[in-house]
């Protein structure tokens, strides 16, 4: 299954409700420099000028997803919580696959009989 994010206006401004939502003081209290980080993978020419395609993977679970975005985008000098605000501009779109499955651990053997 392929989960595909476009980040527009209408889904950011859906994004900074529940965020609201959830508690604006939680929000608040993680700084952006101390989140975890997914493992760049691979950077790709994208299909415009000046866009990049890159593949990232989540350490944890090993979730893929691809970022399609602009070299550069414009933003405010950062906050003290760390974290910029990009204006009404779309940055990127976003697609994510969930990570391989786990196999399954074999059974453990059967204990030996003991010798008669």
């Amino acid at each position: 299954m392929v989960t595909t994010v476009r980040m527009t206006p209408a889904f950011l401004l859906q994004v900074a409700l529940l965020v609201f939502a959830c508690g604006q003081a939680a929000a608040q209290t993680t700084e952006w420099s101390k989140l975890p980080r997914m493992q760049l993978e691979r950077q790709y020419a994208g299909p415009l000028q000046d866009t990049i395609i890159q593949r990232w993977r989540d350490p944890v679970d090993g979730t893929v997803c691809y970022i399609y975005l602009p070299i550069t985008a414009p933003h405010t000098p950062p906050a003290a919580s760390g974290y910029v605000q990009y204006g009404a501009n779309t940055i990127g779109s976003m697609s994510c696959l969930p990570g391989p499955a786990t196999p399954a651990r074999a059974a453990a053997p059967a204990p030996a009989s003991p010798a008669r």
